[in-house]
């Protein structure tokens, strides 16, 4: 059974306000091991998410794994330099929506290029190539969702297919 997309929007929404309201800090402690198990109910703040630093920017995670009805979690701010990317468009799986909460930039949308603004919200389908990139002069942030429900097949690549 499919999860209900408003289900799935209003995770993202929350993730959203939670990850925007969150203040700045210099330094993090990895959040408590959640491995094997379910997600459970409750706030990570920004100073508790899981922080990597790369040339690029850094890097947040805060909840990966499962839930009640999605699966193969990830959501993580990423606060990327200006002239930057996380990395090139890609491809996968699962499905995917970036929320753009500070900065600007260009979107890379399934060979389009588009413009890029806080407030927007961008849903990617499985095997659609995607990105963003940093063309302003201040540090873009943006929080991302990724996510399969449980008991839906995995979409096969189209790409692999026409092969």
């Amino acid at each position: 059974m499919r999860t209900p997309l408003i289900v799935l929007v209003s995770a993202a929404a929350g993730a959203i306000a939670a990850a925007a309201l969150a203040p700045l800090a210099s330094s993090a402690a990895p959040p408590p091991a959640d491995a094997g198990s379910r997600f459970r109910s409750k706030v990570v703040r920004w100073e508790e998410a899981a922080a990597t630093e790369h040339p690029w920017g850094e890097f947040r995670r805060y909840f990966t794994g499962e839930g009640a009805g999605v699966k193969d979690v990830f959501t993580a701010v990423a606060v990327v330099k200006p002239g930057e990317a996380v990395h090139k468009a890609h491809k996968h799986a699962e499905e995917e929506f970036l929320a753009i909460l500070a900065g600007e930039g260009v979107w890379h949308l399934d060979g389009k290029e588009l413009p890029l603004k806080k407030g927007d919200i961008l849903y990617v389908e499985p095997w659609v190539m995607h990105g963003c990139t940093n063309t302003g002069s201040e540090p873009l942030k943006f929080l991302v969702v990724k996510l399969s429900g449980k008991g839906v097949p995995v979409p096969a690549d189209p790409a692999a297919q026409a092969k």
